[in-house]
């Protein structure tokens, strides 16, 4: 087995990510995806995900209070952040630097990001809207359901594209395989 071979199989596969994925939909803090990479044989450190964050790889977090008085909050990171550091732990394997992984996600990455906050207000103003028009309550009621279902989907469709994304993050541009001596 080679040393790629290896170090490949501490990644997670298409199937172990999904299940992953369905098992935390809230969410996930810095620290439990450092655990998990690392469980698996993968070098990930603090420091390392920070960096990532920084550099507009990762999402920041969500500050989430924890109940009681003064209790302060932590940051938790959509789940989504546990393929993408295997996608880059990936395509590091595959001799990529930072800089054109950086490349290869980030544009996508911030009209992801744009559209997940665009669709955030815009039902947020419909469910605004439905609580101050003054509804009947069997029709307000169906129309909430209908805009849940409606969000349903558009989370649906934002995730696809996210995976098309990191699917299309593993093609190198033709200048960056030319200057590396063909396709790899």
């Amino acid at each position: 087995m080679t040393e790629n071979v290896k170090i490949r199989a501490g990644l997670f596969t298409s199937e172990d990510l999904k299940k992953f994925e369905s098992s935390r939909p809230e969410g996930i803090s810095s620290q439990e995806v450092i655990s998990i990479f690392q469980a698996r044989g993968v070098k990930l450190s603090e420091a390392t995900f920070r960096k990532y964050v920084q550099l507009g790889l990762l999402p920041t977090s969500k500050r989430i209070g924890k109940k009681g008085k003064h209790q302060g909050s932590k940051g938790i990171y959509p789940i989504s952040v546990v393929r993408r550091i295997n996608l880059i732990k990936y395509m590091m394997m595959e001799n990529m630097t930072l800089e054109e992984i950086w490349e290869s996600f980030l544009a996508i990455q911030n009209e992801m990001e744009r559209a997940q906050q665009s669709l955030d207000g815009l039902f947020e103003l419909i469910d605004q809207r439905i609580e101050r028009v003054g509804l009947r309550e069997a029709f307000a009621e169906g129309l909430k359901k209908e805009v849940e279902q409606t969000r349903k989907e558009a989370q649906g469709v934002l995730k696809k594209i996210e995976k098309l994304s990191s699917r299309l993050a593993l093609v190198r541009p033709q200048s960056i395989q030319e200057e590396q001596g063909g396709l790899s």
